[in-house]
């Protein structure tokens, strides 16, 4: 006998990095353990080159970690509404797309959900970004190929409500005032929600969002930490004539990108790499970009980076962006001021969608009483430090940074 049809709403965070869900039931508000005992489930997928079931959350990262053969792929949410969405490219032994792979991820995840809960979900109540990108046709267009791929997962009744809002709904009771902000930084977007406090209820005053998130981060830090030791800002020989030429920089910003990393794999990518190899002024660093492009090294880089920001955003001693798999002993020195330089276009970027956020809800600074930051990458001293500086009288709080989004999700289809 299969599971009860009921009329409970599964609430979805999908995000960049990690993903959620959850439902209330019984008047109680239960978080599904979709990766073993885990409250969210990484956003990555693996897809063996042979024959092999499709991996997720944590069994993918693995796979990636121990060398099996295959196509590791994440932050796939930030290529909503881009062509590359669309593009149909050899995964897993056919040819699939981007939408493909997130259906497939959105189709577990809602057959996880089932299984431990006994309940057939028809209805979904999905978070999204406040806008996925800044031109409006392209933001428009995501959020239609997350509704369709929400469908093809199974869903007949698709709700969208912004995660900054959601996060609100979790997270009222932390601000303890009248006047509260949210500070949501995920994996691919800012989002922030200006809000009241009516007893218990809250009402949104405004809601902006930017397209910067800690993936964002990761990639500004490899570009100034790491790229150089692969050759970027390097120079190439002429073929013909004197003089030199600059080092393209297309590859690199690619290889610091989480999304493009699996797609640089390819004949026309490694010719490429041999020809800026054969002309360099200085070839050992290229020499050291064919390896990561042969040995398909792009991820285990970018984790690097990754471990190399968390470390020096914790003031760790010696916190370094370690590259030994490219070469042995090889390292990127990394700390808090040298990651505050590399992100300095972040910082400013952050600083006007805070008064960008005050602006459209016609809030004078000073009056908010209490900021309230969620999502994985506001525990980057950058958020805080911003959020100090745009709202000095304000008290911060700590959201539950992975999970109140979708618990604010889970509150909010209730109300509907």
């Amino acid at each position: 006998m299969g599971p009860a049809m009921t009329d409970l709403t599964l609430a979805i965070d999908f995000g960049t990095s990690n993903s959620a869900a959850a439902i209330v039931q019984d008047g109680r508000l239960r978080r599904l353990t979709l990766d073993g005992t885990a409250d969210t489930l990484p956003t990555a997928v693996f897809f063996p080159s042979e024959t092999g079931p499709m991996r997720i959350g944590a069994e993918a990262v693995a796979a990636l970690v121990a060398g099996e053969e295959g196509r590791f792929m994440r932050a796939l949410k930030s290529v909503l509404g881009t062509p590359l969405f669309h593009e149909a490219r050899p995964i897993g032994g056919r040819r699939r797309t981007l939408a493909d792979v997130v259906t497939a991820f959105l189709r577990e995840t809602k057959a996880r959900a089932e299984a431990q809960t006994g309940v057939t979900f028809t209805r979904v109540l999905s978070g999204r970004p406040v806008h996925f990108h800044a031109d409006p046709a392209r933001d428009a267009k995501a959020a239609e190929d997350l509704r369709a791929c929400l469908a093809a997962a199974g869903f007949t009744e698709i709700g969208f409500c912004p995660e900054p809002e959601a996060a609100a709904r979790a997270s009222a009771s932390l601000s303890g005032a009248t006047l509260g902000l949210i500070v949501d930084i995920g994996g691919g977007t800012s989002d922030f929600s200006l809000f009241r406090s009516h007893a218990g209820r809250i009402e949104i005053l405004a809601s902006h969002g930017i397209r910067l998130g800690g993936t964002d981060f990761d990639r500004a830090i490899a570009l100034d930490h790491v790229m150089p030791h692969l050759g970027q800002g390097g120079q190439l020989k002429r073929e013909f004539g004197p003089g030199l030429l600059p080092m393209p920089n297309e590859i690199f910003v690619d290889l610091a990108t989480w999304a493009k990393i699996p797609f640089l794999y390819t004949r026309e990518t490694r010719n490429a790499v041999a020809h800026l190899a054969k002309f360099a002024v200085e070839p050992r660093p290229i020499a050291r970009l064919a390896r990561v492009i042969e040995d398909e090294l792009g991820h285990d880089l970018a984790f690097a980076v990754e471990r190399g920001k968390i470390e020096a955003n914790a003031g760790k001693p010696g916190a370094m962006i370690r590259m030994g798999k490219i070469e042995r002993g090889l390292y990127a020195e990394i700390d808090a001021a040298s990651m505050a330089a590399a992100l300095t276009r972040a910082r400013a970027d952050l600083d006007a969608a805070l008064a960008e956020t005050c602006r459209l809800a016609s809030i004078a600074p000073p009056a908010v009483e209490t900021a309230i930051l969620v999502g994985g990458s506001s525990l980057m001293g950058l958020v805080s430090d911003a959020v100090a500086a745009a709202f000095p009288q304000a008290r911060q709080a700590q959201g539950d940074a992975f999970t109140a989004v979708v618990d604010g999700l889970a509150l909010t289809a209730t109300e509907s």
